[in-house]
């Protein structure tokens, strides 16, 4: 059992930064691939970035690739999501994801097994 609880989340303008920060509980973190997800208003939740239990691996979604890093600490028990250039369309709640799959990285929501509460992030023009 894992329990995820984000941080970080926030109003900025247009082309501002947001750190995004994931705490999890429990004593085998470090096994769990681990994801962000996003869902914007009348949307469905979509994959943002996903990092390997180890974190040699990492993914991103095209919409974020270049501007959003995804990285973790498994000595603190964490996974955060570095966001550059934000973009109006960025907005939405944001939710941390942990994966029991670890010998792929999953990038559908339906292959995590527990879910954060979100953050909400909004980008104004």
């Amino acid at each position: 059992q894992v329990q995820l609880v984000e941080s970080g989340g926030g109003l900025v303008q247009a082309g501002a930064s947001l750190r995004l920060s994931c705490a999890a509980s429990g004593r085998t973190f470090s096994s769990y691939s681990m994801g962000w997800f996003r869902q914007a208003p009348g949307k469905e939740r979509e994959f943002v970035a996903a990092i390997s239990w180890s974190g040699g691996r990492e993914y991103y979604a095209d919409s974020v690739k270049g501007r959003f890093t995804i990285s973790r600490d498994n000595a603190k028990n964490t996974v955060s999501l570095q966001m550059n250039s934000l973009k109006p369309e960025d907005t939405a709640v944001y939710y941390c994801a942990a994966s029991v799959y670890n010998y792929y990285v999953p990038q559908r929501k339906n292959d995590y097994n527990y879910w954060g509460q979100g953050t909400q992030v909004t980008v104004s023009s």
